[in-house]
């Protein structure tokens, strides 16, 4: 087997293009912003939050700039109109650190250089600091702390390294007797001021990025949930619908048998009646089996309903948990859907009361009324802090019992109560006296 030759390996980058190009993006780093022009707290909850960064430039802005005007004056000899004139070049733009502290150091940085080019010319004298008076030196700190805070550190390092070669520039320009001190001095403390600044926007961001996981993971959680309890529901409602189906099957295979002197238009129909219900059950079954795709297991029993309430309440307060039923004698006809939905509720309020308020004594009221069916369950306060009786719930809370009054166009209305217990209130539709009932499912089913 012949293999074709390899072609050449493509060219290095080599050391001249990467330069340029590392050049390049300090250029667009120096020159473009890397966030939009908002204050760092421009979401604060609070006003006075939001007023923060604005009410500290302010302050910068009112100290710096009659400072610098004294300093240049008093100790460096400047004119009083040049001292003003450098004194606001320097200081003014700090009041845009709040919201473009990149622009407002490419005003900064030129008049420096410029006010250490006039302070060149004049006398040293025997404290002067050059080519960076203090105040110069200090407002200039705040600026790289807010470039550290808001630029990336690409921007970051650019800065540093053109403050760095500025102050290397004016040593070579500077006679002998001038003392750099300051120069060495900025670009170590700027350094460290731009790192801290630095580390601390990552620190932010990092927080910020870990809220809005935390915040997706809590969407897809409660999705999750919500999917998984509208499954759990569609399985149990799929006893109830094919219960109905079985005895339409029947009632149509046997109509034949039971109703004597039947024409044949009548025979073929409730034939093709049956056939239809066979066909939907095994729609539904091949539907179910999707909604088991995880490899769960149907119960077999009987789905429970009111009837099993009694039931409910007396395991219940075997477990230690003080409830008392109040179930009214004539409930009407329940449809089969409703007959579930309820006792679930009743079952998972039961729970939730055993998980969160152990021992706390409970009321559980289902009534007819107005064409609804009311189911209330209400707790009030556990008696005292201990642990729960059980871990694990029937299904997912709050979440399964609105989607069970949903399916039914009900209504849920649950909250804390003034006293400390919780009320949980379902509004179910009942059919109207006259309207024929669904036959009971079978225990066989």
């Amino acid at each position: 087997m012949s293999t074709s030759p390899a072609g050449p390996p493509p060219p290095a980058d080599g050391l001249l293009s990467a330069a340029r190009r590392n050049l390049r993006e300090l250029a667009h780093g120096l020159s473009h912003a890397s966030h939009p022009p908002t204050p760092p707290l421009a979401n604060a909850p609070e006003r006075w939050q939001r007023l923060l960064p604005y009410a500290l430039v302010l302050a910068l802005a009112a100290t710096f700039i009659p400072v610098t005007i004294t300093v240049l004056t008093s100790q460096y000899g400047l004119p009083g109109a040049l001292a003003g004139a450098l004194g606001v070049a320097q200081a003014a733009p700090l009041l845009m650190l709040a919201h473009r502290p990149l622009q407002a150091w490419w005003i900064i940085f030129p008049a420096d250089v410029v006010g250490a080019l006039v302070l060149l010319a004049r006398d040293p004298g025997q404290h002067d600091s050059w080519p960076w008076p203090p105040p110069v030196l200090i407002a200039y700190l705040f600026v790289l702390l807010a470039l550290g805070l808001r630029e990336t550190w690409r921007t970051a390092i650019a800065v540093w390294v053109m403050t760095a070669a500025a102050g290397v520039v004016l040593q070579i320009v500077a006679s002998s007797d001038r003392d750099a001190g300051s120069a060495l001095l900025l670009t170590i403390l700027g350094a460290v001021v731009l790192v801290i600044g630095g580390v601390v926007r990552e620190r932010g961001e990092a927080t910020r990025r870990l809220a809005e996981q935390e915040t997706i993971s809590e969407e897809e959680r409660a999705r999750r949930t919500l999917l998984e309890e509208r499954t759990r529901i569609a399985r149990e409602l799929h006893d109830v619908v094919a219960h109905h189906m079985s005895v339409i099957t029947v009632q149509a295979d046997s109509a034949p048998y039971r109703i004597a002197g039947l024409p044949e238009p009548a025979r073929e129909e409730f034939a093709s009646i049956a056939a239809a219900a066979r066909e939907s059950l095994g729609e539904m079954r091949r539907l179910l089996s999707v909604l088991r795709s995880d490899g769960s297991e149907g119960d077999r029993a009987p789905q429970p309903g009111l009837d099993r309430l009694q039931q409910l309440v007396e395991a219940t307060v075997r477990a230690g948990l003080p409830v008392k039923l109040s179930l009214a004698a004539e409930l009407g006809e329940v449809p089969p859907a409703v007959d579930l939905s309820a006792y679930r509720i009743v079952q998972e309020a039961l729970a939730n009361v055993v998980r969160h308020a152990p021992g706390a004594r409970t009321q559980v009221s289902v009534r007819a009324s107005r064409g609804h069916l009311n189911v209330l369950v209400v707790n009030g306060p556990a008696p005292e802090r201990t642990s729960p009786l059980e871990n694990a719930g029937t299904g997912h809370g709050l979440v399964g019992m609105r989607e069970r009054v949903r399916l039914t166009g009900g209504s849920l209305d649950t909250g804390p109560l003034p006293d400390g217990g919780f009320r949980v209130a379902a509004r179910m539709p009942l059919p109207p006296p006259d309207s024929p009932s669904a036959p009971p499912l079978s225990e066989d089913l």
